[in-house]
């Protein structure tokens, strides 16, 4: 895993060992990067599951303005602070389950990066949380990664959806409401 490109470009990131985790693919990241490339300078960043910390910290690299990592495994979070202390930028670490955090975060992120675990189904409840939080800014993007297509829900507008091998990306934004 490598920052793809920013500030950091080339970066080697410390991952995972082992099966149990799926980081994102670089070549993933690149094409959403590529995608969300103008909405990154000075944005506000939540990457909600950040694990290694790889999606936030190429947020930081491309001008983001902060980002909050989230996570609730001991074990991510200590690699994604060991890839945040070759870095500098403002950031924030946090310690919680998406749904606590969720309930209790303050402020609008103009990206929120939810890459749960793929065999846990979480869609409904992360979206339903920012959106009874109020959690997007105008014109903010959920970025969602799963195995499977999402199925619709009430109040979300899915902007775009992309497959790459077995990941599914999907950038969902709020219905407007008039």
């Amino acid at each position: 895993m490598r920052v793809i490109a920013g500030k950091y470009r080339g970066m080697v990131l410390h991952s995972f060992r082992g099966e149990d985790i799926r980081p994102t693919a670089d070549r993933v990241k690149e094409s959403v990067f590529q995608i969300l490339s103008s909405r990154l300078v000075g944005a506000r960043v939540l990457d909600l599951f950040c694990g290694s910390g790889a999606l936030g910290i190429e947020c930081l690299s491309r001008g983001a303005g902060e980002v909050v990592f989230n996570d609730l495994s001991d074990e991510s979070l200590s690699l994604c602070k060991k890839n945040l202390s070759r870095i500098a930028g403002n950031f924030r670490v946090t310690r919680s389950d998406f749904r606590a955090y969720l309930s209790r975060a303050e402020g609008k992120f103009d990206l929120i990066f939810a890459d749960p675990p793929y065999k846990e189904d979480y869609f409904e409840t992360v979206f339903s949380l920012i959106c009874q939080n109020d959690l997007l800014s105008s014109g903010g993007l959920l970025v969602y990664e799963s195995e499977n297509d999402l199925s619709p829900v009430s109040g979300a507008y899915f902007l775009d959806r992309r497959k790459y091998g077995r990941t599914v990306v999907t950038m969902i934004q709020k219905e407007q409401t008039n």
